[in-house]
Formats: structure tokens, sequence, C-alpha cells
């Protein structure tokens, strides 16, 4: 029998890793259009509703979605709450995807080499 490390335990009493809570809260074309505004600065609620044909308070969950998620917090500047972007998340999901990145590159460059053998010699070496 395998002895769950304390991770997956963590995992599985959280119900989510953090990859995966930021990548679920990224699935959604609304929170994704969100982001991208407020990598331009920051942004109140209405600023970041206004795009969108939705009411305030669902726009209001999808900001509730990103904060849990990491991806965004919020201020407080005199009566307003300014929400700005939390890029650290990104990053992580940046360093994630750079690791396949770099697996399809190396199988794209045997690929290459491959053809190269075929062009060359009319057949591969190893037939």
């Amino acid at each position: 029998m395998q002895k769950t490390s304390w991770l997956n335990y963590r995992r599985v009493k959280c119900g989510m890793d953090r990859l995966s809570s930021t990548l679920s809260a990224l699935a959604d074309p609304t929170r994704r259009a969100i982001i991208a505004r407020l990598a331009a600065g920051e942004a109140t609620v209405n600023e970041l509703a206004a795009p969108f044909d939705m009411s305030l308070p669902a726009v209001s969950k999808h900001l509730k979605v990103l904060e849990r998620a990491g991806l965004i917090s919020r201020g407080r500047n005199a009566q307003w709450r300014p929400c700005r972007l939390e890029a650290g998340r990104l990053k992580e999901i940046a360093d994630w995807v750079e690791r396949y990145r770099r697996f399809w590159e190396g199988s794209f460059d045997r690929l290459d080499s491959y053809l190269d053998e075929l062009q060359r010699d009319g057949k591969p070496d190893h037939i």
C-alpha cells in the first residue's frame, strides 16, 4: 500500500492545489478579460463591469473567484476598493507550462533530425 504524502493529503483536504485553483479561475472568459484589464492597472468594480452585459453582483462573483485564486487583490482607498492584479500566480502557470514547451521543442527537434535523415538518405538509418 502506497503511503500518502503530506502534500497529496493537503491537496485532498483543501480541495484543490494552487495551480488547479488558478487554472480553474482562468477557465472563464469573463475572468480572463478582467485579468487582461487589470494588467493595465488598478480598476474599480464599476470600471471592470463596464464592458460586460451583466450585473454588478455577477461581476463581483467573478472577482471573488479571482481573489480566492490569488490572482487579484482588493485595496481600500477612501470610498472605493480598487482591484489590482497579483501576477505571481500567473508566473506559476508560466513556469508550469514552460516544462512542457521544452518537451515539445525537444520532440520537434528530434522530428526535424529524422526528416533531415530521410531526405539525405532516402531512408532512416535504423530500418
